[in-house]
């Protein structure tokens, strides 16, 4: 954790408070199932180098310390692999034809000729090599403090890649983070829900009616999945 930094968690996936690589101060109310479920996924599109990568910063992007789930407790590297092999993976709903522009605002959109797959593949060899050549390890042998500092210098571009920029490769990475913690479990994070009892989330039950007209009141009941499932 980068010296004197402490950002809430809650804070961080909601998106209210500025990017941090670092443990964030903050969640382990809901326990991982019997022997950590995300252990035992075994990876379709990440080899076992990236899965190793994937596995290790989510863990530091969403810390298992303090009241609330942790990103693996969670099952969210599970939730990315699954992605990969998805439409969305393969660059789908991304324009990737060119001509690409360099140094031009975020309303002119994206500009690189790169799948989210082909993002995390060429990021995470990427980071590896800097791990390598800066401390003498891959990314997921380091020590925590120095994972927290490589992600650090990735999402501030002052770590240079030489295929995918870091910082791009960082916000992947984190986007996908948070969708797969917040997530129906269908797609293989939040598993047993516990993101959504964490911030009181109902899912997806199918009628609210009643509770449009109270608002600061707590909701009494806890979450549903597409599936039907109750938390």
């Amino acid at each position: 954790m980068a010296k004197g930094l402490s950002i809430d968690r809650r804070s961080l996936l909601l998106g209210a408070a500025p990017v941090a690589t670092a443990v964030l101060s903050g969640l382990a109310g809901c326990s991982p199932r019997s022997g950590d479920g995300a252990t035992a996924y075994a990876p379709t599109f990440f080899s076992a180098d990236e899965w190793a990568f994937v596995r290790a910063a989510v863990g530091r992007l969403i810390p298992s310390e303090g009241p609330g789930p942790g990103g693996i407790e969670a099952g969210v590297p599970e939730f990315i692999d699954r992605q990969m092999e998805m439409p969305y993976g393969h660059g789908a709903y991304f324009y990737l034809a060119g001509p690409f522009l360099t140094d031009v605002p975020p309303s002119l959109g994206y500009q690189l000729r790169y799948a989210p797959r082909e993002i995390y593949r060429l990021g995470i060899a990427a980071a590896n090599v800097e791990a390598r050549k800066t401390l003498g390890k891959t990314f997921a042998e380091l020590p925590a403090g120095d994972q927290d500092r490589l992600l650090d210098g990735m999402e501030k571009n002052a770590v240079r890649f030489t295929t995918v920029p870091a910082p791009v490769f960082f916000g992947q990475l984190l986007a996908n983070a948070k969708e797969g913690y917040f997530a129906d479990p269908l797609y293989g994070g939040n598993r047993g829900m516990a993101a959504w009892k964490w911030i009181g989330f109902p899912g997806a039950r199918a009628d609210f009616t009643d509770w449009i007209d109270q608002a600061g009141r707590a909701y009494p009941y806890g979450p549903v999945a597409i599936s039907g499932a109750r938390g």
